[in-house]
């Protein structure tokens, strides 16, 4: 399909942009770190005496479900972006 007049030629790519990969990847990165914070938070201040395994299970499953829940969002809002930059090319 030839492109249409007066739009720039830009071979068709499902990849997003290497700055949109990138934010997307700190953000996976820095919602596990809030996650991990906030698991271990909650856990410190329920926990008295001897909590080092709770502590480090609170740290681990906070951090790992959040990354995970940003992940999610990440995968979803990537496509999105190449969708809205296609229909600005159209414009």
């Amino acid at each position: 399909m030839p492109p249409e007049p007066g739009l720039p030629f830009r071979p068709l790519s499902a990849l997003p942009s290497r700055g949109a990969r990138l934010a997307a990847y700190a953000a996976v990165i820095l919602g596990g770190l809030a996650g991990g914070l906030i698991g271990y938070a909650l856990v410190d201040v329920q926990c008295s005496g001897s909590c080092e395994t709770p502590l480090g299970l609170g740290l681990f499953v906070g951090a790992v479900v959040t990354a995970g829940g940003t992940s999610i969002v990440a995968v979803l809002v990537l496509p999105a972006l190449g969708e809205w930059r296609e229909l600005q090319d159209r414009q």
